[in-house]
């Protein structure tokens, strides 16, 4: 074998796989740990002095006592095998940590059904004395930690540590470590036969030291943690917008392997702060059927995400449910695009009377009788107060006036993807009958803020990306009067009051 196929410490580590992705916020902030590939459990990459001595000790100890004796190869451990054999009695093996960590290395030496020939054996020497003539023992011994496979899909022992043990492995103990080492020789033993091993080296490790090993707790332990698996698949204040990056990124990428970091435009300090405000609001109004709920918070000049809550979570009956994308209906959100499309249209203006007053409309399916939310009526009211406050009647006039056809006209220019025509949905589509998603919603609202100029919402996945000016999609004018509307505390004061949560700083 060419000294050129062995590669250097620095390649091995820079190469080292992962089976999750770290997302982090634009400043570099970790926002979500996401497992990206179903395979295999691998975590980050540990550095010796990050593995706890307990652990180190009983590994060496149980895999290649002389592993800083010897150069790649334990000649007496294979005198030892060799006589075994000759005589068939049971033997360690002769295979070192370093050898271990060649075939690791080296897919020619991976071993089949039957084990591995000796031409695989012999190569297997070979690199062994190649990579301790390159490498450092503690080089060896690093690399060979992060790259064995443990127990099913666990290689390496940053995964073993935060699968079984709950834990970082600097933090292992005694009997974790012992654990540890006996799965490295029989990985997919049952409990019952990994405690055995783990006891025996813990007892030769104390035999060692002139002392006695109580093999009890090691046993209770092995029972337990080799049944569950304690690391989640996902861990993080945004699963759904790692996983909507994560979405993007394979787009970008197509069949490349993940990558280990994912930097995305959210703001870790907001992101959290949606989360906090989103657990609160809905713990307020427990009983009152509102179970779930989302956040959204785009920048009004790029269209970059800032923050991204798509459920409550552990407050949530359907935490997997992403309410940012999902369809839902809009209700009373649809008006100021209304009236903004009838302010440009010069039927109305911010001063106009509308009646507020019962009314029968007939359609195609029997009357239509729209309703306030508070079931009462005022008469005759201005368009400011009409959307300030919320109130269906005039909307639904409102809309009468414009069409619900051209009404799902401009809903599509501001990319509110309707399913069906205007006419589909009637004059209920001033109170939100459609179906469309937080997102795409919220982006629309952007429109309003840029003097009626639309442009999409910029990627998840953080990087330089050109300015987008976008097309002018509603009036300024009319963008203007509506903004204005919004902010106006007395033209909502009919229905909320002038002290409500609509009454913000800004």
């Amino acid at each position: 074998l060419p000294a050129a196929a062995l590669p250097s410490f620095a390649e091995v580590k820079a190469a080292h796989p992962t089976s999750e992705t770290r997302f982090l916020d634009r400043h570099g902030e970790l926002l979500q740990r996401q497992r990206t590939d179903p395979t295999v459990r691998q975590g980050a990459w540990v550095a010796l002095p990050e593995v706890s001595p307990a652990l180190r000790g009983a590994l060496v100890y149980s895999e290649d006592r002389r592993f800083y004796e010897h150069s790649g190869v334990d000649w007496q451990a294979v005198a030892a095998a060799a006589w075994g054999n000759l005589w068939n009695t049971r033997t360690r093996g002769a295979s070192t940590i370093t050898m271990q960590l060649a075939g690791l290395l080296e897919g020619d030496f991976k071993a089949g059904g039957q084990g591995r020939s000796w031409t695989q054996k012999a190569g297997q020497a070979v690199w062994a004395q190649r990579l301790e003539a390159r490498w450092r023992k503690d080089q060896i011994l690093e690399a060979y930690l992060n790259r064995v496979p443990f127990r099913g899909e666990i290689v390496g022992v940053d995964a073993l540590a935060r699968s079984l043990f709950a834990k970082a492995p600097h933090g292992l103990n005694a009997d974790e470590a012992a654990i540890t080492a006996a799965l490295v020789r029989a990985p997919n033993a049952a409990p019952e036969r990994v405690a055995a091993r783990a006891c025996e080296v813990q007892q030769a490790m104390a035999r060692a030291q002139g002392a006695k090993a109580d093999c009890l707790s090691v046993r209770l332990l092995a029972g337990s943690v080799l049944r569950d698996r304690r690391w989640a698949a996902s861990e993080g204040d945004a699963p759904h917008a790692a996983r909507r990056a994560w979405a993007e990124w394979r787009q970008q990428a197509g069949t490349r392997a993940a990558p280990a970091q994912v930097r995305t435009t959210l703001w870790a300090p907001l992101q959290r702060e949606a989360q906090t405000l989103l657990q609160r609001q809905l713990r307020s109004l427990l009983g009152r059927r509102v179970e779930d709920g989302a956040v959204v918070v785009l920048d009004n000049a790029s269209g970059e995400v800032l923050a991204w809550v798509g459920s409550s979570g552990l407050l949530s009956q359907a935490a997997e449910v992403d309410g940012v994308t999902a369809l839902r209906q809009p209700g009373s959100t649809l008006k100021p695009f209304l009236y903004a499309q009838a302010i440009a249209e010069k039927r109305l203006s911010a001063a106009s009377l509308i009646e507020d007053a019962p009314t029968h409309i007939p359609t195609a399916g029997g009357l239509y009788i729209p309703q306030n939310y508070d079931r009462s009526f005022r008469g005759w009211v201005s368009v400011r107060t009409a959307l300030g406050s919320s109130l269906n009647i005039p909307a639904v006039r409102t809309l009468a006036m414009v069409s619900p056809e051209d009404f799902a006209v401009q809903l599509l220019r501001l990319d509110l993807p309707l399913r069906e025509r205007g006419d589909y949905y009637g004059l209920g589509l001033a109170l939100g009958s459609a179906e469309v998603s937080l997102l795409s919603l919220t982006n629309a609202y952007r429109t309003l803020a840029n003097q009626g100029r639309h442009g999409p919402v910029a990627p998840l996945l953080a990087g330089p990306r050109q300015a987008v000016r976008g097309d002018t999609v509603l009036d300024p004018g009319a963008a203007f009067i509506v903004g204005d509307i919004l902010s106006d505390t007395n033209a909502r004061a009919a229905t909320f009051g002038t002290d409500s949560l609509l009454a913000t700083r800004v």
